[in-house]
């Protein structure tokens, strides 16, 4: 049986980070140095810093969560996370992996003609994207060799 398969977006996470870093840190920078007393129009209070502050470590935190895609699998079956939702599907299910140098993540072909999106394996990521392809694909097929074969279609009478 092929080793269990586990998989993140390396390329796309960094991102995310860096992003929600640099987002938190500016407006955090802005709403420490907002003048809490203005001569023009407006009129900044702690709590419109507070505000600020606050409103870069919501987006920050928001910027980290694109970042959570993961799939997990294993002789069970594959369980998929992406931005919003998790999936977990038995073998049976799966008809096959695709991962087409057009598309930007693999997307698993269901048995019943759907396309499931796997947004843990993104072509920006390159041989580790593919490793993890080989490892899933490796998985399919020890599965279905070990299932019985089907029963002929004409039987002889």
């Amino acid at each position: 049986m092929p080793p269990a398969v586990s998989a993140v977006p390396r390329r796309w996470r960094l991102l995310c980070a860096a992003a929600a870093v640099v987002v938190a840190a500016v407006l955090t920078y802005v709403g420490v140095t907002l003048p809490q007393n203005a001569t023009g129009v407006a009129r900044f209070t702690v709590a419109d810093q507070v505000a600020v502050v606050g409103l870069g470590l919501v987006l920050g935190a928001g910027l980290l969560v694109l970042g959570r895609p993961r799939v997990d699998a294993d002789a069970d079956g594959i369980r998929v996370r992406n931005l919003f939702g998790e999936r977990t599907l038995p073998w049976t299910a799966v008809q096959a992996i695709r991962f087409d140098r057009r598309f930007r993540w693999a997307t698993l072909l269901l048995t019943n003609d759907d396309e499931f999106a796997v947004l843990a394996i993104q072509g920006a990521d390159g041989d580790r994207a593919v490793e993890a392809v080989e490892g899933l694909r490796a998985l399919l097929a020890a599965h279905r060799a070990q299932q019985p074969p089907p029963p002929p279609l004409l039987y002889d009478d």
